[in-house]
């Protein structure tokens, strides 16, 4: 494997000048760019990242940290920050916390060893606390679906319990009065903030309905079912569905379709997310936009401008959530 002082030689330039080339310095001329730069790809030279990284103070990788990276939502998220990193010729680094403290913590730590330049993070279990401390220590640091007052100028987060709240009022404005609710068994803000809105959007409208009307389980399909068929074995009369994400929703959806539930007609069922899932279910489910693409650009760029000491401007860091009316839910039978 070759090292700095074979470049050197083979390119006749000091190893102080190679170093300069490879850290980019505007101290080096032209000339050693180009002498250098063609010695190092006839040794099949590779800068030692870590290195270059203690001497800049920048490692060129933005660093996300996210639930779960199998989860679509995810997914997207990181495509998104993905894509903002390469423009800005940088690269991603992931690290899954699990919505448990000690993971998130974990990642953090791991990130913030490798120096990433900015750090976007989803962490739903680490307290208010911790986090602020880590964005004092972090200054490329924002957080994604989180909310804390201290530091507000970092979060960008999406009205969970306002999106509960016009779902549940869309369904009860169809006409629906005994409308269940599909929650997360997650202790998390998330989950407390749609039942508080689907709660909310029934006392609002004098809409009063036993706690058999709330199933709650895993945030996934498989929870949807284990929820829905709850839910059926209750004497209760169910004439629409809330669920918690659009997972839980297709969940809730393939038990009606097996126990011969018509939807929308029978039953109205409507997700949350707003995910590739939501378009392609028969019926198409009506479900509450959550733009995490939108949202996971917004956090790339503020960290990256954070991280190079830019001006930040004002910009709209909370944003609302919207109703896309599709195919599975309509007025109801009276």
């Amino acid at each position: 494997m070759s090292t700095i002082k074979d470049v050197a030689k083979e390119a006749g330039v000091s190893i102080a000048t190679v170093s300069r080339v490879v850290n980019k310095s505007p101290k080096a001329s032209k000339s050693a760019v180009e002498s250098v730069t063609n010695a190092m790809k006839k040794l099949g030279y590779r800068p030692n990242e870590a290195a270059r990284a203690l001497v800049s103070q920048k490692s060129n990788i933005i660093g996300v940290v996210v639930s779960d990276v199998s989860d679509p939502f995810f997914g997207l998220l990181i495509k998104t920050v993905d894509k903002i990193a390469y423009q800005h010729g940088k690269h991603t680094l992931i690290g899954n916390g699990y919505h448990q403290a000690e993971q998130e913590r974990d990642a953090i730590e791991l990130l913030i060893k490798n120096r990433c330049d900015a750090l976007i993070v989803h962490a739903k279990a680490l307290t208010d606390e911790e986090l602020i401390h880590y964005a004092k220590e972090v200054k490329g640091m924002v957080l994604i679906n989180r909310f804390i007052e201290q530091i507000a100028d970092r979060c960008i987060s999406l009205d969970n319990y306002q999106g509960a709240y016009i779902a549940t009022e869309h369904l009860i404005k169809n006409g629906h009065k005994n409308i269940a609710c599909i929650a997360s068994n997650h202790l998390i803000e998330d989950a407390d903030a749609r039942k508080s809105g689907y709660l909310a959007a029934l006392k609002d409208h004098d809409i009063i309905l036993s706690e058999d009307y709330i199933a709650a389980a895993t945030p996934d399909a498989e929870g949807g079912i284990e929820a829905m068929n709850n839910l059926l074995e209750k004497d209760i009369n169910i004439t629409a569905v809330l669920a918690y994400n659009d997972y839980m929703a297709a969940g809730a959806l393939s038990v009606a379709q097996e126990k011969g539930i018509q939807v929308p007609k029978q039953l109205s069922i409507v997700g949350f997310d707003n995910g590739l899932i939501a378009r392609y279910l028969y019926p198409r489910l009506t479900t509450v936009n959550y733009p995490i693409e939108l949202m996971a650009e917004k956090a790339a760029i503020l960290a990256l401008k954070r991280a190079n000491n830019e001006t930040v401007e004002t910009q709209q860091l909370n944003f609302s959530p919207t109703i896309v009316l599709r195919d599975s839910a309509c007025k109801a039978n009276n």
